[in-house]
């Protein structure tokens, strides 16, 4: 391992198919044997170091082990050892479940907290959550029950990869002439690859499908393929979603609980479903007149347009519609064009701007890690110093362009757990973040619009949040936070993307360097509200298919998806379409948990009005008190506490409410 940075510390040659079995053997194997000894001992040998300490270390070994392996089935091009890496992340995930489920461990533990130890916050934290955690795993039940719960478990762990792995193989395309593309920018289209006959190649990934959604003015293109992409592996995950919502709802009623969605929030800021529900409409009954209004646009634009092409009316929105006239409002009410802003941002130059706008703001230096291996020959590793104190914090990887067998949307990966090691010595961090943006041209750099150099800045928050904690104990670091609170960290940094300085600073005209101009800065904000009551209110049907189906095991989340979008949305679903079937959320990691991005959406709005618009965008010492209140504690406090640490009060939604353009 390096500690001072200036090398890669994970050595990827390393993770050939047959290496990445063995170390998985292995890791299983010392593990178990951690967990035997601490499984083993009599009441009266109970000790701080042979039962929590144990298991913290235990844990931080595990996790910095595993996540390599795992990780490979989402970015690796060779898809034997994908398989591989997802075969071997079912079997510790199903591990997972047999040492979660030890009654001797969750004795140990209990015969610990018997003796009233005297132990630090973050280690009372520890022992606390594993006591919660052995009872929201049925370890307080009888045996007979508690093998229900772990066969459950089991199935689930085994589905859910499952389901994530058709999505990321899903490798569908279709053929249009120029024609048919028609609306779409030269770029775009150049950027396409040919078949023999010339006709034009379109996947279904987001560089594709996304443009023709919002820019295809021939409406069956549009049609064909957002019916195909809401249609990726509906026979096959749509199985196992039903599966899935069906033993979830199973394992709560087996705990004790009234549904699932109920046993999840049960640990999160919202607590019960019941908050959750009420959130969800008292937002959706808010949202309603702005709603309305907005779909009268939609309609007026869409009459305009059929009126003028000689195209038959159907009166309605569409789902292949939506995306395609809310574009055409911000083009026409607010002068947006994205395709007039992609020169503005090329990925290099917006990449340069976003690391020197994280770095002054957090009080860090990126240096690039020159020739570093990695698992992709574009993708570029980054060491990471505290400017203060030089102190090395940890390294990440940007892997930014689209593959065959990747993982198709944006999203940070933690791949080392930064936190204290036995000697007393700090492990550093590493995540990765991997992202779809189009790959340059010959003659053109990669260009972005200016929603992707915002899912940028996001994802890239979430890469500060793992590499900034500052925790001893592995379960702590990071993103290991609420998960209805992980996202306003991230949501919170996506402002810098609609202010003057910032937008500057992350813009150059690929062909002279020239940034943004202020006109089209202005223009820019004043259309972050377009269509802000129709984006919302979608967020809130998938927010409430979430809940849904996690509070009625029977529900069929098909049926449920198209009663949510045609009475809050008026949008007609596509028939034999399966859009539940598509959405990855669902299928693991954000099980009735969905709402938790609108949820965490009050608390980062608050934030930013609160500290960064009052003190300033780019203050170094709001961003020094951000890092310390917010990434460095990672899930050592609740985050009620970090926000009235942060807030100096109890947060609002005040801000989050005049954002939408709503009245209080």
């Amino acid at each position: 391992m390096c500690s001072k940075g200036g090398r890669a510390i994970l050595r990827w040659s390393d993770y050939g198919i047959n290496k990445i079995k063995q170390l998985s053997a292995e890791l299983m194997k010392r593990s178990k044997a951690t967990y035997d000894s601490v499984g083993s001992l009599a009441p009266n040998n109970v000790t701080y170091e042979n039962t929590l300490k144990a298991i913290a270390e235990e844990e931080r070994d595990f996790s910095t082990t595993e996540a390599p392996l795992t990780f490979l089935q989402h970015v690796s091009e060779n898809a034997e050892l994908r398989d591989v890496s997802c075969a071997i992340d079912k079997e510790l995930s199903e591990f997972g479940v047999e040492m979660s489920m030890r009654q001797d461990v969750f004795q140990s533990m209990l015969e610990l907290q018997k003796k009233n130890p005297s132990l630090e916050p973050e280690e009372q934290r520890l022992l606390d959550r594993l006591l919660r955690d052995g009872r929201r795993n049925g370890l307080h039940l009888s045996s007979e029950l508690q093998e229900k719960v772990k066969e459950l478990k089991k199935k689930l762990t085994q589905l859910e990869i499952e389901f994530g792995k058709n999505l990321s193989e899903e490798k569908s395309s279709f053929e249009f002439s120029e024609a048919e593309l028609s609306g779409l920018s030269e770029d775009f289209i150049k950027s396409l690859s040919r078949t023999d006959d010339n006709k034009c190649v379109v996947t279904l990934k987001y560089p594709h499908c996304i443009p023709v959604a919002q820019k295809c003015t021939n409406p069956h293109t549009r049609a064909t393929l957002e019916c195909a992409f809401n249609s990726r592996c509906k026979v096959e995950n749509g199985s196992i979603l039903k599966q899935l919502t069906k033993l979830r709802n199973e394992r709560a009623a087996l705990l004790g609980y009234k549904t699932h969605a109920d046993f999840i929030t049960e640990v999160r800021m919202a607590k019960s479903a019941s908050a959750v529900e009420k959130f969800l409409s008292d937002l959706a009954d808010k949202l309603k007149p702005l709603v309305d209004k907005e779909w009268q646009e939609l309609l007026r634009f869409k009459s305009e347009e059929c009126q003028q092409c000689s195209l038959i009316d159907d009166g309605r929105i569409n789902a292949y519609d939506f995306a395609y006239y809310c574009n055409m409002v911000k083009e026409k009410n607010y002068a947006i064009d994205q395709d007039k802003y992609r020169p503005y941002f090329p990925l290099p130059t917006v990449t340069k701007g976003l690391l020197e706008i994280y770095q002054e703001l957090l009080g860090l230096k990126f240096s690039e890690v020159k020739d570093a291996e990695a698992w992709n020959v574009d993708v570029q590793l980054f060491d990471v110093h505290d400017v203060s104190t030089s102190t090395f914090l940890g390294q990440f990887y940007l892997d930014l362009y689209p593959r065959d067998g990747k993982y198709g949307h944006a999203a940070c990966f933690g791949l080392q757990p930064g936190c204290t090691l036995t000697d007393g010595t700090r492990q550093p961090a590493i995540a990765a973040m991997v992202a779809n943006f189009t790959k340059p041209l010959v003659d053109k750099p990669s260009l972005l619009n200016h929603r992707e150099v915002e899912t940028y800045f996001h994802e890239f928050g979430h890469v500060m949040h793992q590499i900034c904690s500052s925790v001893k104990i592995s379960r702590f670091s990071g993103t290991h936070v609420e998960r209805d609170f992980v996202e306003a960290p991230s949501q919170m940094l996506e402002n810098w993307c609609w202010e003057a300085e910032p937008l500057k600073r992350m813009s150059g005209h690929y062909k002279d360097a020239t940034p943004l101009p202020d006109e089209m800065i202005k223009t820019l904000v004043a259309s972050r509200n377009a269509n802000a009551g129709l984006l919302n209110m979608r967020q809130i049907v998938l927010a409430t298919l979430d809940q849904r189906i996690h509070c009625s095991p029977e529900a069929d989340p098909e049926t449920v998806y198209y009663e949510l979008m045609l009475s809050l949305l008026r949008i007609h679903v596509t028939p034999d379409t399966c859009m539940p079937a598509t959405f990855g959320h669902l299928g693991g990691g954000y099980d009735a948990q969905y709402y938790g991005y609108m949820w965490s959406e009050v608390f980062s709005d608050d934030m930013f009005e609160a500290r960064f618009l009052k003190e300033g965008v780019m203050s170094p010492k709001t961003g020094a008190d951000y890092r310390h209140c917010i990434l460095n504690v990672g899930g050592t406090k609740d985050a009620s506490e970090m926000l009235r640490e942060f807030l100096g009060r109890d947060p609002t939604s005040e801000a989050f409410l005049r954002k939408k353009g709503l009245k209080m």
